[in-house]
């Protein structure tokens, strides 16, 4: 068995400005609706999060927070909802936020149609 060893990145110190490398990463896959959102924010600013988000698109990412966007279950989800049944405001609120991560998705180039990156219903 041989080893093989990547390139080395010329990028190395644009890592240090990554927020996912500053921060707790537990914050990124955190059960808390709250942190998960303070997550998403701190991707707004990252050099790589259009690429971090293809990844995570591509791969079907199972859980945590991906180039600024949750993902749940495989599924791009517009937020976290907390244990038990929601409101009636909430759901109406989150028709309104998966509309906006749709329309996030495609100004990425990411979503093109419902096939090419599944939104959670």
């Amino acid at each position: 068995m041989s080893l093989v060893l990547a390139p080395l990145d010329v990028n190395v110190e644009l890592e240090a400005n990554l927020p996912c490398r500053k921060f707790d990463p537990d914050l990124w896959f955190s059960d808390s609706p709250t942190e998960l959102e303070l997550a998403k924010s701190l991707c707004g600013d990252c050099p790589l999060r259009v690429e971090c988000l293809a990844g995570a698109v591509e791969r079907a990412e199972p859980w945590g927070v991906w180039g600024g966007e949750i993902f749940e279950r495989g599924a791009v989800v517009p937020r976290k909802r907390p244990r038990g049944r929601p409101r009636k405001e909430d759901v109406a609120r989150d028709a309104a936020l998966r509309v906006e991560a749709e329309a996030r998705l495609a100004a990425s180039g990411l979503a093109t149609s419902r096939n090419t990156v599944r939104l959670a219903a």
